[in-house]
């Protein structure tokens, strides 16, 4: 029988609160610490993959940094109420450029 993982949205309460009606696991946090944490343990669970609103992501580099080149979770950046930093679409190029040596964006 093939694992069952979940999928996680780690943010602020009006950024996360329209995922739970698509099913996910939502976890509402106020700072960054307490999002920290929650990540950790998610990714010490089944869950597989963990959106974050890139509010948080800007104070969470460390985070992001740790877990960047593991299998599971996948950390997924984003936009909070506040709209896009851009910092997921740069860390998007940043993994093609890896991946393939380049630029293609």
């Amino acid at each position: 029988m093939a694992a069952t993982y979940r999928i996680a949205v780690v943010g602020d309460w009006e950024s996360v609160m329209g995922f739970r009606a698509l099913g996910l696991d939502t976890y509402p946090v106020s700072q960054p610490e307490e999002a920290r944490r929650k990540i950790h343990e998610l990714a010490k669970g089944d869950c597989a993959v963990i959106y974050l609103t890139e509010q948080l992501a800007a104070e969470l580099t460390d985070v992001l940094d740790r877990y960047k080149d593991e299998l599971r979770p996948a950390i997924i950046l984003i936009p909070g109420r506040a709209g896009s930093l851009g910092i997921g679409k740069k860390n998007i190029q940043s993994s093609i450029e890896r991946a393939v040596g380049a630029d293609i964006l």
